[in-house]
């Protein structure tokens, strides 16, 4: 027995805490762990402060000494990770009003270099001609920083001027620049804690975003260079706690556009980038439910433009719509592109001057569908592999022949092709160079459905190296998500190499929350329906047992976030049926934070989770709230991650549930808090700094696979 063995995790004190709802009562009695924001950023902590770091950094500590003997395990596997990533990388050229951009990493950097060359012809400059000048350095903005995010970066419409955006904390609050591209050198203009995005009307005008208390973006105001952004004009301001804004200029640059949204309901305001003083105009005036996207199409030959609209009214899965530039706010002169239809989710319109490509989603897997407007024809982008994702890339040209995008699988890395909307021929531009001994034949990639107990088939992708026993003696690691209908892809990693080449069977489950089969399927997975997520998973995991893809006592299991709450949900309900798992920024305490609505982002949860102020949500969040579910139970070992400044799961709920699960932990299983002292929700930056995180959850899994030889 090691040192290790014998350690004593953390105790945090106790302090009763009631909160009361609906006639019941629930005694919180971590709940002293919260910090505001000020406390959090203050520059002499106060004693409560200094309580609550003291007792991350003791769960930090003890962390480390509990997996002490993966530490070298550890460092390998960051050594592995990173051998495989090409250092010295640069992005495939992509061309935009008079000019092609492009990014390149160089050899040890954590952060790419932004470039540019003047677009003389419709070949590139080669990667090392002298044309290509350097715009941004995120190494040199990053320095002296623990944490480092650009948020937005926008070119001014005389390509003389870069607005950009960052955070160095990781609560994803941005400080707004301006660089004069001709001399390299940032203006005097600053615009201090901003929700980081922006769009330039004109080269002297720009439009940006402000959060609240609550970090809900609910402001937009218009700044002119050379102005103190202190006297800056608020132009929109969203009202409604559930919704949130952003601004952003048209692909057609004729507008700039403000979207407010909830999970539920969309709403657009555009103004003429001619006038940029000018009062914005609302697109279409918000509908309870209706949610849709607009995207400006220009006119040719003197003609006026259009405007398309993919819409979910009277369509559950979405169809296209358009109409004229002054026809918006009457939905009766809106015209059907794409109708509606039950099997197929329309998610996205990509528009050229004789072409729409479509992008939808049949039987859980993406298509791309090629219509041909002056013939009236179509044509598919096909794909061969049993799991993958195909997706619009970097498109912003209009009047062009020529089509971007993305494709990876589980055994493809992440690839850039160009497809001749005319020809009707791929080009690959790159494909993810994987350094080392990878092959993609060395792998195996299934996707097989899942019976639900209630009938529902889930699909699940699957892949693992080949020579691993599919005989019911591997270990498998099973990931899930299943919430605001975000589709989780089988997409390719190449950090999961290093558990696939040591015989892990890796698998993600589709469950309903997601969107992956439609939009009923998300339907299916929230509100009074969340249980199907739980289930959902449960059952695939079960079934991949009985299938003989997982050794029934290794089975892991592995979220983040909402993937949180789901890890959390079903080691409640069925502890027994995992050998550990690891919840990242888990959301787990549901019903304390949706009834706090000072808590960021609260508010526009309301219609994903319900509104825990009316009885029957309270009483239905309650049942799965992992947090207010803990028992008497022997546990699975369990790896727990936060980020101190995280902005949408605040650290104190892993935190706090870590706690509570020691106390009534009933094996020997450990269970381990790791919090990133320096970081948000998103993790440590760069992009070798975030794979020491995979590393340590890695590393945990295998060594509780029992492939770790322990002294």
């Amino acid at each position: 027995m090691t040192e290790a063995d014998q350690l004593t995790a953390p105790v945090a004190v106790k302090k009763p805490h009631a909160i009361t709802a609906h006639g019941h009562t629930r005694n919180d009695e971590y709940h002293w762990m919260r910090l505001s924001e000020e406390q959090r950023n203050a520059a002499e902590p106060d004693s409560l402060t200094r309580a609550v770091i003291d007792h991350l950094n003791a769960e930090n500590a003890y962390t480390e000494a509990v997996l002490s003997p993966v530490k070298q395990l550890r460092e390998d596997i960051f050594k592995e990770m990173k051998a495989r990533i090409k250092e010295q990388d640069i992005s495939v050229p992509y061309r935009e009003n008079g000019y092609w951009y492009q990014q390149r990493y160089d050899t040890g950097k954590e952060y790419p270099i932004h470039l540019r060359a003047s677009a003389n012809s419709d070949a590139w400059p080669a990667e090392n001609d002298v044309a290509w000048s350097v715009m941004l350095d995120e190494n040199q903005l990053a320095q002296g920083a623990t944490y480092f995010d650009l948020g937005d970066f926008e070119i001014s419409p005389n390509n003389g001027l870069a607005a950009y955006s960052t955070d160095r904390v990781g609560r994803r609050i941005y400080d707004i620049r301006f660089r004069d591209l001709a001399t390299g050198k940032d203006l005097p203009d600053v615009i201090e804690a901003t929700a980081g995005g922006c769009a330039f009307a004109d080269d002297r005008t720009v439009f940006y975003s402000r959060k609240d208390n609550t970090l809900r973006s609910y402001r937009i105001y218009r700044h002119v260079l050379g102005t103190d952004a202190a006297n800056d004009v608020l132009v929109f301001e969203e009202t409604d706690p559930a919704f949130s804004c952003d601004v952003y200029r048209s692909r057609s640059n004729r507008f700039v556009m403000i979207t407010s949204g909830s999970t539920l309901s969309d709403e657009h305001l555009l103004l003429p980038v001619e006038e940029p003083l000018g009062e914005f105009r609302t697109f279409l005036k918000r509908e309870e439910e209706h949610e849709h996207s607009v995207q400006h199409v220009p006119g040719t030959n003197g003609a006026p433009g259009k405007w398309l609209i993919v819409t979910n009214w009277k369509a559950l899965n979405f169809r296209l719509m358009e109409c004229g530039e002054r026809e918006t706010g009457d939905k009766s002169k809106w015209k059907e592109v794409i109708a509606h239809r039950a099997e197929v989710l329309l998610e996205d319109v990509e528009s050229f001057r004789d072409h729409l490509v479509i992008t939808e989603r049949r039987e859980g897997l993406t298509h791309l569908r090629v219509r041909r407007l002056s013939t009236n024809t179509e044509h598919e982008i096909t794909f061969n592999d049993p799991a993958y994702v195909a997706y619009g890339g970097t498109n912003p040209e209009w009047d062009t022949h020529l089509f971007r995008y993305g494709y990876t699988s589980l055994t493809t890395p992440s690839s850039v092709y160009q497809h001749d909307l005319l020809t009707e021929q791929n080009t690959l531009l790159k494909q993810q160079e994987v350094i080392g001994t990878f092959k993609a034949e060395d792998y195996t990639s299934e996707r097989i459905w899942v019976p639900a107990r209630d009938g529902a088939q889930v699909p699940v992708s699957i892949v693992y190296r080949k020579g691993t026993p599919i005989d019911g003696t591997s270990p498998l690691l099973l990931y899930g998500y299943g919430s605001y209908g975000y589709s989780i892809d089988p997409t390719f990693s190449g950090a999961r190499l290093s558990v696939l080449d040591r015989r892990f069977v890796f698998a993600i489950a589709h469950i309903r929350g997601g969107e992956e089969m439609g939009r009923e399927w998300y339907e299916n997975g929230k509100m009074e329906h969340k249980v199907n997520t739980f289930t959902d998973f449960i059952d695939c995991a079960d079934h991949l047992v009985a299938k003989r893809y997982a050794d029934p006592k290794r089975v892991f299991c592995h979220g983040g976030s909402a993937g949180g709450l789901l890890v959390g949900a079903v080691v409640n309900m069925r502890p027994d049926r995992w050998k550990a798992v690891c919840a990242e920024v888990p959301f787990v305490d549901v019903v304390t934070t949706m009834l706090d609505e000072s808590i960021p982002l609260t508010t526009g949860e309301f219609d994903e989770w319900g509104d825990p102020k009316e009885k029957e949500a309270y009483d239905r969040m309650f049942s799965y709230s992992p947090y207010d579910n803990i028992a008497d139970a022997e546990y699975p070992a369990m790896l727990v991650t936060t980020g101190f400044h995280d902005s949408q799961v605040q650290y104190w709920e892993p935190a706090k549930w870590v706690q509570r699960l020691r106390e009534h932990q009933q094996s020997s299983a450990p269970i381990v808090l790791h919090t990133n002292m320096e970081a948000g929700h998103g993790g440590a930056s760069g992009r070798f700094e975030r794979l020491k995180e995979v590393a340590l959850v890695y590393a945990f899994f295998l060594e509780q696979a029992g492939l770790v030889k322990r002294d």
